[in-house]
């Protein structure tokens, strides 16, 4: 690596733009994630090819289709929501009206996850697919010239919703009535039901919430990767699960805090470190580890005793 690089801002503000728009791809992909276990208390496996299926919606209303971005994104997220209810009333209300434990929900959604994957595979094929370039303009804006800081509207875009889903969802959650009964179900079920709140109603409008944030994040990552293919939520599936153990189980803002850190992580490990796109998975996930072991209720989570 060309150590001059170490001190030229340019590089240096490149690379924080760079980490940030990667860590709001995590974030964004993390957000259905934390808020079913908030909830439910399980992480649901099925979040990713909901993920996955909503791109390729995306992908046919508006690459093939010849809709506009803003269509395209209502489509996925409804989408979202429709295979976040399917999921709920096939994958998990079942096994929940059994009573069984957490880790049959979880197994019941790793089974869902691999059915909508195989059905994609049979449907699309294996290969790549790509929005055309007028859903999004590929050419980025340059700050100082063309030798200057380089930012992609797919950048912006991801960047902006992130931060407004986060205050949205923040606001959402604490304020509306539906979000106060998520709370309290999240709290106690128990409670939840002596108080008169309809549980398996709330549980349905979290499964909504969550598809259409997955529909979401379907566009806004396969635009910023400009990659549309049946294996693409195994990719982020992992880093969404770190980011929202990091951030605190079942905190909103912590899943993008904590996105936004892993981000830049990999992209500085990438930048600044000899060998580091071999590396970065591993000293990302090393840092992440040594966090945890000074706050392990995450970044934004708290500790057993503080919750209600």
């Amino acid at each position: 690596m060309d150590l001059s690089l170490l001190t030229d801002p340019v590089f240096l503000a490149q690379n924080i733009v760079d980490g940030l728009s990667r860590g709001a791809l995590y974030g964004v992909f993390a957000m259905g994630f934390t808020l079913i276990f908030g909830v439910l208390d399980i992480v649901n496996l099925a979040h990713a090819a909901t993920f996955m299926w909503c791109a390729f919606v995306g992908w046919l209303v508006m690459a093939v289709g010849g809709l506009p971005l803003p269509i395209g994104l209502v489509a996925a997220t409804l989408a979202g929501s429709l295979l976040g209810v399917g999921l709920e009333f096939l994958a998990f209300r079942p096994i929940r009206k059994e009573g069984a434990d957490r880790l049959s929900s979880m197994i019941s959604s790793i089974g869902a996850s691999l059915i909508m994957v195989s059905i994609a595979e049979a449907v699309f094929g294996v290969s790549t697919r790509r929005f055309p370039s007028k859903v999004l303009d590929p050419r980025p804006f340059f700050i100082g010239g063309t030798g200057g800081l380089r930012i992609s509207r797919a950048q912006i875009l991801i960047l902006v919703a992130s931060t407004l889903l986060m205050i949205v969802l923040g606001w959402f959650i604490r304020k509306t009535r539906t979000g106060k009964a998520i709370r309290a179900v999240s709290a106690s079920t128990k409670a939840s039901l002596l108080l008169g709140i309809n549980v398996n109603g709330v549980i349905v409008r979290t499964f909504v919430i969550a598809g259409g944030l997955a529909g979401m994040a379907g566009v806004l990552v396969a635009l910023l990767t400009n990659y549309i293919s049946p294996p693409m939520g195994s990719t982020v599936e992992l880093r969404g699960l770190a980011v929202i153990i990091l951030g605190g189980m079942g905190n909103m803002e912590g899943a993008i805090l904590a996105g936004f850190l892993l981000g830049l992580v990999e992209t500085f490990t990438i930048a600044y470190v000899p060998g580091g796109s071999d590396i970065k998975d591993a000293i990302a996930f090393l840092v992440l580890f040594f966090i945890l072991l000074v706050k392990p209720e995450g970044l934004l989570g708290k500790k057993k005793a503080d919750r209600a």
